[in-house]
């Protein structure tokens, strides 16, 4: 048997405004929420299994020099789905890495969009293909790499 990823448990400050960012701008649904031992939490899925816990529990964002989660990397169905993406996080006041969608590597077919959540933790929504032509920030180094 092969391991493959299960959810990710994230911490956060505030879980009413990560909450909000996660279900409200990506969409992902709401499957159960609670309160346990004086620290509160939230369950998102995708409709089908559960993808990402929200835990109320950090005093301090995201912290990219300690060791540990260095980015959650979601896949959408295709390149068009990534920028419906882009434009509803552009709306909400997102800010991003890199400017619009970008190759994961010079010439890939890959590639995405590379932001941050209201923690400041690193996110990426990216497709398998259409991305060819897309700018590399950084060559044939790994984009997700350079945020």
């Amino acid at each position: 048997m092969t391991l493959r990823p299960g959810h990710t448990g994230l911490n956060v400050t505030d879980l009413d405004r990560s909450l909000a960012f996660y279900r409200d701008v990506l969409g992902l649904p709401l499957i159960g929420e609670g309160k346990e031992d004086g620290r509160r939490y939230a369950f998102l899925g995708d409709g089908e299994r559960l993808l990402l816990t929200l835990w109320q529990q950090a005093e301090r964002s995201y912290d990219g020099e300690r060791a540990g989660l260095h980015h959650l990397a979601f896949e959408a169905d295709s390149i068009e789905r990534v920028r419906e993406y882009e434009e509803a996080l552009r709306a909400h006041g997102t800010a991003f890495a890199h400017e619009g969608v970008v190759a994961h590597g010079e010439g890939a077919a890959s590639g995405g969009i590379f932001f941050h959540d209201p923690d400041g933790t690193r996110l990426e929504i990216s497709a398998p293909s259409g991305a060819e032509g897309a700018p590399a920030p950084h060559g044939t180094a790994p984009t997700c790499g350079f945020f």
